[in-house]
């Protein structure tokens, strides 16, 4: 098989795993592979040129892409849905200790959470800080709404 097939080959599989990551990296390598493709075969005696622009061109775009999806995460109506919940208020499902994460539930969702103070089951708490994937509470007072 010839170099430029191989190059072809992985470029279109890479483009196909990025539609359905939709990372924008695999469609950057993808790119890249694609390039490689061109120079393999324009240049079938160079495989050292078409590594070399294959991997030019994936880390340019590479760098070009962070800022554009930065920008799209930011644009207009756009909003992490995980941001809505600081300032609303959950009820504890599992206790939860200084050190060891217990169970929210807000609205229909449960949650790990987290909390400087114990805090135990059937209390009402607020959110006040989301992790990754933990959400820092804290018990509600009469002020908080």
């Amino acid at each position: 098989m010839e170099p430029w097939t191989i190059w072809l080959i992985v470029g279109l599989a890479l483009i196909i795993l990025e539609i359905m990551s939709l990372t924008f990296y695999l469609l950057c390598l993808g790119l890249g592979a694609l390039a490689g493709a061109l120079v393999a075969g324009l240049a079938p005696d160079s495989r050292l040129a078409s590594y070399l622009v294959a991997a030019a061109v994936a880390i340019v775009l590479t760098v070009l892409a962070k800022p554009l999806t930065r920008r799209l995460n930011k644009g207009r109506g756009f909003r992490d849905a995980i941001e809505n919940l600081v300032g609303m208020q959950g009820v504890v499902v599992e206790a939860i200790d200084p050190g060891k994460p217990g169970i929210v539930r807000i609205g229909n969702e449960t949650w790990s959470a987290s909390a400087a103070e114990p805090i135990g089951a059937g209390e009402t708490v607020v959110v006040r800080k989301r992790g990754t994937t933990v959400l820092e509470v804290a018990k509600r007072t009469g002020g908080d709404a």
